[in-house]
């Protein structure tokens, strides 16, 4: 059985599927920080949601990836679980060409 690592590093040496990936990234590690933000208050979604004073399904579209939050709520967040939110631009790494 192939492993889904396996079959991930070898689709990363196909260009669409490689930019595509890359593409994503900045999506999952904000929703990321968004879940690990969430874990560390100790506080379900719907716990997050009710301090952010919005629903639930709010919070599980934020955390899925899909949604890219505002600043405003970045910073309800934030506040909501005790947070302090920090936003920075970072320059790009270089790409090698091989």
């Amino acid at each position: 059985m192939t492993k889904i690592s396996e079959l991930h590093n070898k689709w990363l040496k196909n260009a669409d599927y490689s930019a595509a990936y890359e593409a994503l990234d900045d999506e999952f590690a904000l929703a990321s920080a968004v879940i690990e933000a969430r874990s560390r208050a100790g506080l379900t979604q719907e716990e997050l949601a009710d301090r952010m004073q919005t629903k639930q399904s709010v919070v599980a579209r934020l955390e899925s990836g899909h949604v890219m939050p505002t600043t405003r709520t970045l910073e309800k967040i934030a506040k909501a679980t005790g947070s302090r939110l920090k936003i920075s631009f970072e320059p790009e790494p270089a790409h090698h060409v091989t």
